[in-house]
């Protein structure tokens, strides 16, 4: 019995199959004659009847015919989709199902192929199909495409799939795009004027690129002067900017309203041609010698007819008076172009302070990075007075272990969480060996330092070079720090960068609890401030300067951690950055964490405002900014905030 009833039920999908094949097929039919024709006057009936019928077949016809891809069988008139086997040979293919109902030549089948026009109203149709379809990603795609390219045929389509969705995101977006056609081709004025300014708050390109060309201008010449309110500006040949008096003066004469003025080569050539026995109107040619004497001889010329007369800059002058230069709105209505002007002026205004709050951003971002990348050798260098070269070395040695260990943990969350403090130990353990073996015994000897350390910043270069090679590694980040915080269309600040300025925030917090807060930083302050009389105390100076070179190194690894996941990691990173740390230490004041937190604010900000100026080219910035920096050293060579002590030159 089961079995009979379910072979009754096949037998019954079947049957609806093919019925709906068969309706399909018969409906399209029913048109073929319009369809193979292909008219503009006949194919809105046959379209309306394939949308009603519904269903993804009617949507992948309408597709096929606007690309093209819709043959007949001359035979019968059967309209099918075909698929080629080679140049003589293809499948016939069922509207409904796309599978194959037969085989034919090139010579049994014919191309349907719409004009242009036709091709235009069957998009409108597939997108009116597509934004109501029930597949919500249909809809979606098919929103973007019509975003991409929105006309004025999409507007009645649009708002009609916004009367039938559902989905709340969806609906947003469609009415954004609904208010942006209308401000722009509904024939209404009142509701052109109400989308429009519906946009005061909305900083978006494609916002201003509407609104701008409705204030676009076409200039007018006029024998009468215009109405008031007819025109946007009136223009003054000489005195308004872009329309001199020559070309006010040519345009004039293109209308045909005055004589053309005759150039100096034009009259050269008119009285050369004009040359007679020696003479041109009675004057010889040996006394043309100058631009007076040619002038005299054209105007004797003109006065016999033989060529057109010139004009003078009282005439040029005095038909500029009786002329009018202005210019018009393309947009037809007042109240549109009002509402344009006044909505974009809004919108320019916040897109000017979203502006100043990006580049604002953009300074705190690149100073905390600076920050980050000098409070290790600012710490080293206030407490030993070390110059040391190496230090970009060690923030190339953290990014690299924070690679390392991205190698051996695949979960990059957990994997940066492990590199912080394995890049703080590994870059410790090295500062403190470079202490130990190279610094200690060159204190008080800067020069020879300098040299030292430089030297072996080149032998850890070299070092990372053999190990890792010369390509640069990925320090990839977690996925929640991909992407950017987007507060509006102008204003965003990638998450990594906020990431880092929180991380600077901590340690600058951590720090100063140290140095401020704990035995080990009253005794590093101890030290700074005087050396003879701590060690007098009972505090090793050599100890903490051990440490405190350690702790510097070890910072730098961290900082190396942070700056290689949006850098590239390789040989040459600290080498990018030892420069800028350098300068904010000096700047700031050596050996204060305050002093270097102003030192990268200000060159943080400082490189970032002169970009603005000339944002193609940041080495450009660099130099000004050294330059500025030079000149800022002259008159405070102790920093923003001096710090007292050893560091201090006390």
């Amino acid at each position: 019995m089961l079995r009979i009833i379910l072979l009754s039920i096949s037998f019954i999908c079947a049957a609806q199959l093919v019925a709906a094949q068969s309706s399909f097929q018969d409906l399209v039919q029913s048109h073929a004659s319009n369809i193979i024709k292909g008219s503009v006057k006949t194919a809105p009936p046959i379209i309306t009847d394939i949308q009603n019928h519904g269903g993804d077949a009617a949507q992948a016809f309408l597709l096929a015919w606007q690309s093209k891809k819709l043959w007949y069988r001359r035979a019968d008139k059967r309209l099918i989709f075909v698929e080629k086997i080679n140049n003589e040979s293809f499948v016939l293919l069922d509207l409904q199902t796309n599978a194959p109902i037969d085989h034919s030549t090139k010579a049994q089948i014919k191309q349907i192929k719409p004009n242009s026009g036709l091709r235009g109203l069957l998009g409108t149709a597939l997108v009116s199909s597509q934004l109501i379809s029930d597949n919500l990603d249909v809809r979606v795609a098919s929103l973007k495409s019509l975003a991409r390219d929105p006309k004025r045929t999409h507007l009645v389509p649009l708002r009609l799939a916004m009367s039938k969705e559902t989905d709340t995101d969806m609906l947003a977006q469609m009415t954004r795009l609904e208010r942006l056609l209308t401000m722009q081709y509904d024939t209404d004025v009142e509701a052109r004027v109400s989308a429009i300014t519906s946009f005061e708050n909305d900083l978006g390109l494609d916002v201003r690129a509407r609104l701008n060309p409705m204030l676009d201008t076409s200039l007018i010449l006029s024998q009468s002067s215009p109405r008031e309110g007819t025109f946007a500006r009136m223009l003054v040949p000489g005195a308004t900017v872009g329309l001199s008096v020559g070309q006010a003066y040519d345009m004039i004469v293109a209308k045909g309203w005055a004589p053309a003025d005759i150039s100096t080569a034009e009259k050269r050539t008119a009285l050369i041609d004009n040359i007679q026995d020696g003479f041109v109107a009675g004057v010889g040619i040996e006394t043309l010698n100058t631009d007076a004497d040619r002038e005299a001889a054209y105007t004797a010329l003109a006065a016999t007819g033989a060529v057109p007369s010139d004009v003078s800059q009282d005439d040029i002058q005095d038909v500029l008076t009786r002329v009018y230069f202005y210019e018009t709105y393309d947009e037809p209505s007042n109240e549109v172009v009002a509402a344009a002007a006044e909505t974009l002026g809004k919108i320019n205004t916040k897109v000017s302070l979203s502006q100043t709050i990006d580049l604002f951003l953009d300074g705190l971002s690149l100073a905390s990075i600076f920050f980050l990348a000098a409070i290790g050798l600012a710490i080293t260098f206030g407490v030993m007075g070390v110059i040391n070269m190496a230090h970009g070395e060690f923030i190339m040695m953290g990014a690299y272990t924070g690679y390392v260990v991205q190698q051996i943990i695949d979960n990059y969350t957990l994997s940066i969480l492990i590199a912080i403090p394995a890049a703080f130990a590994v870059t410790f353990a090295a500062g403190v060996a470079m202490e130990r073996l190279v610094v200690r015994h060159l204190y008080h000897r800067p020069l020879e330092t300098l040299l030292a350390t430089f030297g072996v910043s080149i032998a850890l270069q070299q070092i990372a070079k053999n190990v890792f090679g010369t390509q640069a590694r990925p320090l990839t980040s977690p996925d929640w720090l991909g992407g950017a915080w987007m507060i509006n269309d102008v204003i965003s600040i990638s998450w990594i960068r906020v990431a880092i300025f929180v991380l600077s925030i901590l340690f600058f917090v951590m720090l100063w609890f140290t140095l401020n807060k704990t035995r080990f930083g009253m005794e590093t302050r101890a030290v700074t401030q005087n050396p003879r009389m701590a060690a007098s105390m009972g505090i090793n100076p050599d100890k903490i300067n051990m440490l405190t070179f350690g702790l510097g190194s070890g910072i730098a690894g961290i900082a190396g951690v942070a700056i290689g996941l949006f850098a590239k990691v390789t040989s040459e990173l600290g080498s990018d950055y030892i420069v800028q740390s350098f300068m904010t230490v000096v700047v700031g004041g050596v050996g204060n964490i305050w002093g270097t937190l102003a030192g990268a604010a200000m060159i943080g900000f400082l490189q970032k405002g002169i970009e603005w100026f000339n944002p193609s080219n940041t080495l450009a910035a660099q130099t000004f900014m050294i330059v500025f920096i030079i000149i800022f050293i002259q008159f405070r060579p102790r920093g923003i905030i001096a710090l007292r002590g050893r560091a201090a030159g006390d």
